[in-house]
């Protein structure tokens, strides 16, 4: 499966909507012109599985002896991907449990571990950090983190430098756009406002009234 290919399977199944002229607003309170639900292709199974043999043969590259997943949205993934690779798998959860024995780890031990760990989505990377660190706290080490989707924001690029941690990405938020526009879901006026909104996310959102 091609970046595009996947760009397109996220437009049709509705896991990315763009609407740059009336912005979707995020838990956060954050104004965006993009949403990204990708538990949505969980639902379509050719489209599923062929994300889920591209996910395996990119992990496989790094040569892991376990996969993880990020709780919940990559736990999915992961299960698949283990399963092709017949690998064992772990998920982790960006904190740990504040009950029963508060583990972040959840499975079989992972320390000594060459870990490729998956996520569904990008956004600024915090959440997904924060397992792998949990990850390194038990002795394992992180190769990379394998993600479906990112929207490409600097913020994110900054932190996974700062972490030393690889991201690696199926579909970027250029395929996505480009892919809309030839579909003609995505006018060039709206690419641009796109565009603007990954530069800084901050001061677009306030234009609109977001935080």
């Amino acid at each position: 499966m091609t970046a595009l290919d996947l760009a397109s399977g996220l437009l049709e199944a509705g896991a990315v909507r763009l609407s740059p002229r009336e912005p979707f607003t995020w838990a956060s309170g954050m104004k965006a012109p993009i949403y990204c639900d990708n538990r949505q292709m969980l639902g379509m199974p050719e489209l599923r599985s062929k994300i889920a043999d591209t996910l395996a043969h990119r992990a496989a590259e790094s040569k892991p002896t376990l996969i993880a997943g990020t709780s919940t949205a990559g736990i999915p993934w992961a299960a698949l991907v283990a399963d092709r690779l017949r690998l064992p798998m772990s998920y982790v959860r960006p904190e740990p449990k504040k009950h029963g024995m508060g583990r972040q780890v959840e499975g079989p031990s992972t320390q000594g571990h060459r870990v490729v760990l998956l996520e569904d989505l990008i956004s600024t990377g915090g959440s997904s950090l924060k397992c792998a660190e949990g990850l390194r706290a038990e002795g394992a080490e992180v190769l990379e983190i394998l993600a479906l989707f990112s929207y490409g924001l600097p913020v994110a690029d900054e932190a996974f430098r700062a972490a030393q941690v690889i991201l690696r990405v199926l579909a970027t938020f250029e395929e996505l756009a480009a892919r809309a526009e030839l579909k003609g879901i995505l006018l060039g006026d709206d690419r641009a406002s796109l565009i603007e909104w990954r530069q800084d996310t901050a001061a677009w959102s306030r234009a609109r009234g977001g935080v």
